[in-house]
């Protein structure tokens, strides 16, 4: 059995589930599904962005999913806003020793960075 691999008139084919590169989400569904790699020390910083106050947590070996319902879980626990993208979760506010706090209590290895 022979299978499409290009055509000219639309492109490439992705080998995993051969639809057109255009319409393919393989890339991106393997993306949200791993996990990142790093130190496994998770930080905590303060950025000031136009004049506002964040809350950065970087480093939580979580993949896209996980990361939503634990940056929920941050947000309920300091009383504020905020969201969860590129790797990240980002809180409104200075909330970095509640953070701190919560992420032991959930068994990570925490570090304060920046200022």
């Amino acid at each position: 059995m022979t299978r499409l691999v290009y055509d000219s008139a639309t492109g490439g084919n992705c080998p995993r589930c051969r639809k057109q590169l255009g319409k393919c989400r393989c890339a991106a569904q393997v993306a949200a599904n791993t996990r990142p790699a790093g130190d496994g020390i998770v930080r905590v910083r303060r950025e000031v962005r136009a004049g506002k106050t964040l809350t950065v947590v970087l480093g939580l070996p979580m993949n896209a999913a996980e990361l939503v319902a634990f940056a929920a879980r941050l947000k309920a626990g300091c009383g504020s806003g905020g969201t969860a993208k590129d790797g990240a979760i980002e809180l409104q506010g200075d909330h970095r020793e509640r953070v701190v706090a919560l992420l032991q209590q959930a068994g990570h290895e925490v570090k304060l960075a920046g200022g």
